[in-house]
């Protein structure tokens, strides 16, 4: 994933509301009224948050009559955890590097 799309979803995942209403919506798709429910804020306040996981990129949202369901794109999440795998691993092997020039200087 470009870095320039990255600042969005780590400013998504960022919010405490936003990490637990993607959790939700991980186990099922739901509605923002279902979602509501289970949360201490406004319908409309969970709305604002779909929006911005919208705009992120991590769920999208499907009309069936008068109700909007919200589904977390499986993909784009499994996309960016290979990213961050990558990183931590070439993190890793950075660090056993420094570890190992330090401990060869001793």
């Amino acid at each position: 994933m470009p870095a320039a799309q990255l600042a969005p979803v780590f400013a998504a995942l960022g919010d405490e509301t936003r990490w637990q209403i993607l959790t939700t919506l991980g186990t099922a798709p739901a509605s923002a009224s279902a979602l509501a429910a289970g949360f201490p804020i406004s319908r409309q306040a969970i709305v604002k948050h779909l929006d911005v996981l919208q705009a992120a990129g991590l769920v999208e949202a499907a009309r069936r009559g008068r109700e909007v369901r919200y589904s977390v794109l499986g993909d784009r999440l499994s996309s960016l955890g290979r990213d961050l795998e990558r990183i931590g691993s070439a993190w890793d092997r950075r660090l056993s590097s420094i570890k190992e020039l330090a401990e060869s200087e001793q």
